[in-house]
């Protein structure tokens, strides 16, 4: 086989019509050689070419003979000494970093582990054993691919609805889905699936963990997988499960998805994970980075360099002060919006990527260089605002043109539904955008992600059916999860045939979806909630690749009932444009001469809140009056897009109660729009509201619009 020198860039393989370019760093390896295979399943390589040329600690070389479909790995030595963070073991096969697609999943043995498992020197003792048979192997990838003239939605933050879902989980139980696509990407970007999405007035789909991820050998031995895929091994790579297979189809499907929904007006967001990997600690695998510089790309303890500093739970924490593991991950953020066309990423435990030492840096370099990056600043960037390491909480600490999940949101939201007491304030500050979390920042009401639920926790049917984790199927005795959960079951703990019961969750899970449509900031939806999903209790089914996690596509009367309501709160959103300002309320007139403020908090009788209503620890029920004329949105040229002015009341208290509707300026009357007491049937059409005052039922919203009476009965848009 011919080899030439090559180049040291690009990083990674790279076919470039006529030969493969090879490209590796390694700081402190003493040689580098490339392994070439014939077969997946190969325990030893075709052929091993040693890589001479070494420019600026990048190992290359250049093979003209090589072409697409080609499969590899690296072999790199250098000094064993842990004690001193090297981990160096030619023995191990290492994958990539850069591979654009990995040939398949590992299988588990002592192997794969660069010392002698079991030994009495544990990880200080090098192994002799070969890994290549256990690991998959990288794939050289032929990037064309006919994008004709697809481009970003770009919808703008105000008007985006984010579906958090699984790619598998999504399909696999879907019957209008076909079967050979079912659990993959090509499934997802499926005539049903995306008329599901549009149908829920959804703008941007926020898959879960894409990224090729290892299955935890515990885990596997146990019969259970990582089904989230919180455990990346290939930043570059789409995972191979969600594919239909073949050898590098997983990133031809992967793009044919992106071009799909795009075509139906709907953003890719990736859930990502730089800040782990599935290496583990010290005495975790050797799968790729901690073979090829342990010390270059991981953060280990200072005064004993054998051990890894993590910030994450899971054994490891990438080094983000290493120039070259930054480069990595801002390489790989590219890739994805330039070579795989998506829209924005959503960060897993985004304070490990701003740690500069030990305490999260605002303004770490991490963020400097996001910030500057041409392609990666036009993009939608979320954070999980928080670690596991110390002042790792970071709500509403993260920088401009960052948004956050919110889970003050969450815990508001679901607590004061629950029928806690004294929940009133901070209930009213979550509906309004959250500015008290944001405003200081200068971000705007778009800084918070509002969720209810998400994968990692009850689903909203769960949430009304247990007050208690049931994650035995887990395998750690119950012991994983939150118990936290701030749930309420309404009389018994999980599935029952009492109607009553049953009706009052109904009513609950109507709550949460249309708080969650009709607040300030960005809405996200958890998969399946818009039809009751249910885990059966598990708050943490990361280990559950079954009928757990799976979405039930077979819809009875009360799942086509939520499916229905869920559509109708989602649709007034999209219709109203003071349900999604970009702004934060001012608490004043829109122009001086209304009547009324951009935002008036109301009591029972009509009037305005004061102090000592604030204070009422035993109050349950609010009204939230928003002026039509108070919206900051504005067309392409500039002309302002009216809405309507409208009334949230909730009442989360036991007995109903009835509001005074404030008589406003402008002629006309209210109508209701939605009413959460009611199921389907009983929803307002919509329908006038003759009588000065309104009844909310115990445990219940609803929401009126103001205006000429019957003018407007069957359309709420003035855009």
């Amino acid at each position: 086989m011919r080899v030439w020198p090559g180049q040291p860039y690009p990083l990674g393989a790279h076919w470039d019509g006529a030969g493969v370019n090879f490209a590796i760093f390694s700081q402190n390896a003493t040689s580098v050689e490339l392994c070439l295979f014939n077969q997946g399943s190969d325990a030893e390589e075709g052929a091993r070419i040693p890589l001479r040329e070494h420019t600026d600690q990048i190992w290359h070389c250049y093979l003209p003979d090589v072409r697409p479909n080609q499969l590899y790995g690296y072999r790199v030595s250098g000094p064993y000494t842990p004690e001193e963070g090297h981990r160096f073991n030619p023995n191990m096969l290492v994958l990539d970093p850069y591979a654009k697609a990995i040939s398949g999943t590992i299988k588990w043995s002592n192997a794969l582990f660069a010392y002698d498992v079991g030994g009495p020197r544990e990880d200080l003792q090098p192994s002799s054993e070969n890994s290549a048979g256990g690991m998959p192997k990288c794939v050289v990838v032929d990037s064309a691919f006919t994008w004709g003239d697809d481009r970003s939605p770009g919808t703008p933050w105000n008007r985006t609805v984010i579906y958090e879902t699984h790619v598998k989980g999504m399909t696999m139980l879907h019957p209008e889905v076909d079967p050979r696509l079912r659990g993959t990407y090509l499934g997802l970007a499926s005539e049903p699936v995306v008329d599901h999405l549009l149908s829920l007035g959804v703008t941007a789909v926020e898959l879960m963990p894409v990224h090729q991820f290892a299955v935890d050998r515990h885990l596997a031995e146990k019969g259970l997988t990582n089904y989230w895929g919180y455990n990346s091994i290939g930043f570059f790579a789409p995972d191979i499960r969600y594919s239909t297979g073949g050898l590098a189809s997983q990133v031809y499907e992967f793009k044919s998805m992106v071009k799909k929904l795009h075509s139906a007006g709907i953003e890719v967001i990736l859930d990502v994970v730089y800040n782990h990997t599935a290496e583990g600690n010290h005495l975790g695998p050797t799968l790729s980075l901690k073979g090829i510089d342990n010390k270059a790309y991981y953060r280990l303890e200072p005064d004993n360099e054998r051990f890894y500093t993590d910030f994450t739970g899971t054994g490891n924490s990438l080094n983000m002060l290493h120039p070259r593991t930054m480069q990595m991950i801002m390489d790989s953020l590219r890739y994805w919006v330039l070579e795989m066309h998506v829209d924005g990423f959503r960060f897993d435990l985004a304070p490990v990527l701003a740690r500069e030492l030990y305490e999260v840096n605002r303004l770490g370099t991490f963020f400097d260089i996001i910030h500057q990056d041409p392609v990666l600043n036009q993009v939608k960037l979320i954070a999980e605002p928080w670690d596991v390491g110390p002042g790792g909480y970071q709500v509403g600490n993260f920088p401009l043109r960052w948004a956050e999940w919110n889970d003050k949101y969450r815990d508001a939201v679901r607590s004061f539904w629950r029928g806690d007491k004294g929940r009133i304030p901070e209930l009213a500050s979550r509906l309004s955008g959250s500015s008290d979390i944001y405003h200081w920042s200068g971000r705007s009401a778009y800084a918070g992600i509002n969720f209810v639920t998400a994968h990692d926790g009850f689903t909203l049917r769960d949430l009304v059916s247990y007050e208690k984790k049931h994650n035995e199927a887990n395998g750690e005795d119950n012991r994983d999860g939150t118990n936290n959960n701030i749930s309420r079951n309404w009389g018994v703990e999980g599935e029952t045939d009492d109607p009553a019961i049953r009706a009052i969750r109904e009513r609950n899970m109507r709550n949460f979806m249309a708080t969650l449509a009709f607040s300030q900031g960005i809405p996200m939806i958890s998969h399946g909630d818009e039809i009751g999903r249910t885990q059966l209790g598990n708050n943490n089914a990361y280990a559950q690749d079954n009928e757990t996690t799976w979405i039930n596509w077979d819809l009875d009367d009360r799942a086509r009932e939520m499916l229905a309501f869920t559509r109708l709160v989602f649709a007034q959103r999209h219709r109203n444009a003071v349900l999604r300002r970009r702004h934060f309320f001012a608490g004043t007139t829109a122009d001086g001469t209304n009547d009324i403020k951009d935002l008036t908090w109301l009591r029972t009788d009509g009037t305005e809140m004061q102090e000592a209503d604030w204070a009422n620890a035993q109050n349950q029920a609010l009204g939230m009056l928003v002026d039509g004329e108070a919206t900051d949105e504005v067309d392409d040229r500039g002309r302002p897009v009216l809405g309507d002015t409208l009334i949230l009341f909730v009442n989360a208290g036991s007995d109903p109660v009835t509001f005074t509707l404030p008589s406003l300026n402008g002629g006309g009357g209210w109508t209701l729009l939605v009413d959460s007491a009611a199921g389907m049937d009983g929803q307002p059409v919509p329908r006038a509201v003759d009588a000065p005052e309104f009844r909310v039922d115990a445990h219940s919203l609803a929401m009126l619009r103001f205006g000429i009476e019957q003018l407007l009965l069957g359309e709420t848009s003035h855009e």
